[in-house]
């Protein structure tokens, strides 16, 4: 495993199923998971549907995430961060990174993403950089994170390193050219 990966310091856990109606696991991501809010043409900054299955049955809660490791920052860059998803839910509809169409189960928590919005803000590498990859990340949790929208989403990735129990992934690619 690359020290590029979101990966690289993280335990090995087991892993489950992450499915998507909206992006593929080694796809391309198109206009609505791009940012206009960055500038991208066509960008819509909408979250995919994502649906998952398998996990531990001991899981209490889950965290779902989207971050590049490729961003020119020395720290990557987290796209979105949901915390403390009931156990009972599986999945998320298109456009839940949208606060305003209020399509979060209650008691979840939204963090701030790197651009410094409590919400889901699509793929936007600047132009020229080559292609980025966007990991969108479910984790089980052996019991909520209990953090509050003050949190920064590596203060999460800390949190769930210890409370993690197994994750599912779907990474995607994008590039600006």
């Amino acid at each position: 495993m690359s020290v590029n990966s979101p990966f690289y310091n993280l335990s090995e856990v087991p892993t489950f199923t992450l499915t998507s109606t909206d992006i593929e696991n080694g796809g391309e991501l198109s206009g609505p998971q791009l940012s206009g809010a960055m500038g991208v043409d066509g960008g819509q900054d909408v979250s995919p549907q994502l649906s998952w299955s398998g996990f531990p049955e001991e899981t209490k809660a889950f965290a779902v995430t989207c971050y590049d490791p490729d961003a020119p920052t020395g720290s990557g860059f987290w796209h979105w961060v949901v915390t403390d998803l009931d156990a009972s839910t599986t999945s998320l509809p298109a456009n839940a990174g949208d606060p305003s169409a209020d399509l979060l189960p209650a008691g979840t928590v939204t963090l701030r993403n790197d651009a410094g919005e409590p919400r889901f803000v699509g793929a936007a590498p600047p132009q020229g950089h080559g292609p980025h990859r966007y990991f969108f990340i479910v984790t089980a949790l052996a019991e909520p994170l209990g953090l509050d929208e003050s949190a920064s989403p590596a203060f999460a990735g800390f949190n769930m390193f210890f409370k993690g129990i197994a994750r599912a992934s779907l990474e995607c690619t994008f590039e600006l050219k």
